[in-house]
């Protein structure tokens, strides 16, 4: 049986907000400003998996120009010296510390798995037994970046019974 977890687009924020000083903009130069735009494209995607109580999928998404500068931040470099290995690293990292976070807000017993990064279009990346439940769209130095939180269908069936 699953059980009822809302985490929403509040909660998503103040994630993204601690992400945003800790790693990407600490002097507070460039922050995420969210938008609502549900429809933003991405082209690149980072997942985490949790299983347990709750079962579903938090993804981090953006542009490969957000994308870079998160590397470029993150890894104290040039943006023109990241490599597609640097961006699938920071990408997978971020994926997991904004993961972390949100599985903070859930039940006990619920488990985290290692990232998935996936650099194409969202079209290329579905998660065919989920339903969005909850994200964060906005924009980064005029970048779409998203954070979105998917949950088992099978979950949400359970819950209606």
């Amino acid at each position: 049986m699953s059980v009822d977890v809302v985490v929403n687009e509040e909660d998503l924020a103040e994630v993204a907000g601690e992400v945003w000083v800790s790693y990407l903009d600490p002097d507070g130069v460039s922050p995420l400003v969210p938008t609502g735009d549900e429809k933003q494209p991405s082209e690149v995607h980072a997942s985490v998996s949790i299983s347990g109580p709750w079962t579903g999928h938090v993804v981090y998404a953006s542009s490969t120009e957000a994308a870079r500068k998160a590397a470029a931040a993150f890894l104290a470099m040039d943006s023109s010296e990241v490599s597609s290995e640097d961006l699938c690293d920071v990408l997978g990292e971020l994926a997991n510390i904004v993961g972390g976070n949100v599985k903070a807000m859930l039940p006990p017993g619920c488990l985290l798995s290692l990232p998935q990064v996936v650099l194409a279009p969202e079209s290329a990346t579905k998660y065919p037994n989920a339903e969005r439940i909850s994200g964060l769209y906005g924009v980064w130095d005029g970048e779409p970046v998203s954070i979105s939180m998917w949950q088992s269908r099978d979950d949400k069936n359970e819950e209606s019974a």
